[in-house]
């Protein structure tokens, strides 16, 4: 089982293909032996599809956010809203004090560490306690939310408390699918395991409500000039 930990400073593209690779190869793992809908949900079939446009699609989300979040830190506190597989918490956690990792199910994520054991510095917590008083407001320095506000039922909602749990000038850092007719059409020729039941709305909906309560700065968009998903930054 391995350790996977990453250094503070800018991830270098070896090490990015190094952590691709470890991640995706316990994915692959994890997938042959359980199809569950914590699985689909946690995005199991994209981020170890053998299709190699779909796989650079959704790792190239990742590699965008990283680029971003290095830009901005270190930190002291970070927040990983909707952790899924647990993809970013390596990374995150060579970048911050402390991350906090939240979902409303741990199953994927006790599934990939059967193959990875996660840094001590990362605290996992149940979503529905986030708000309970455990952490005060102001508390993070960053909030990453990626490819989960797409899924959540009440969006303004959840917005507001997650810009209570910020820092004045904190950052909450989004990816979200277009949900455009490219990427309806490109989910029907990827087949039955990208059926998209599971999302509420896209990422214009999700900028918009952003908006009302936070400066938001476009990171990327992937690709013009049939965007798939969008990258995107809240600002306190």
């Amino acid at each position: 089982m391995l350790i996977l930990k990453i250094k503070r400073g800018k991830m270098k593209t070896e090490e990015f293909k190094k952590y691709k690779a470890h991640y995706i190869s316990s994915i692959r793992k994890v997938w042959a032996n359980s199809k569950s809908k914590a699985f689909y949900e946690a995005a199991f079939p994209a981020y170890s599809n053998a299709n190699p446009l779909i796989n650079f699609l959704f790792w190239q989300r990742i590699r965008v956010a990283i680029n971003y979040i290095e830009q901005n830190g270190p930190f002291e506190m970070v927040l990983d809203f909707g952790c899924g597989s647990g993809v970013m918490l390596p990374f995150l956690a060579g970048m911050s004090r402390k991350v906090v990792a939240v979902d409303i199910d741990f199953s994927p994520i006790e599934q990939i560490k059967s193959y990875t054991t996660f840094p001590d510095n990362i605290e996992f917590q149940d979503a529905n306690e986030i708000y309970s008083g455990r952490f005060q407001n102001g508390t993070f320095d960053v909030v990453v939310a990626l490819d989960v506000l797409e899924h959540v039922d009440d969006l303004d909602k959840t917005l507001r408390q997650i810009c209570d749990l910020l820092k004045p000038g904190g950052r909450l850092v989004v990816s979200a699918p277009t949900e455009n007719i490219f990427y309806k059409v490109g989910r029907w020729i990827a087949g039955s395991d990208y059926s998209g039941e599971f999302h509420e709305r896209g990422s214009k909906e999700i900028r918009q409500a952003m908006s009302s309560i936070m400066k938001v700065e476009q990171v990327a968009t992937l690709y013009y000039p049939s965007p798939l998903f969008e990258v995107f930054v809240g600002i306190n």
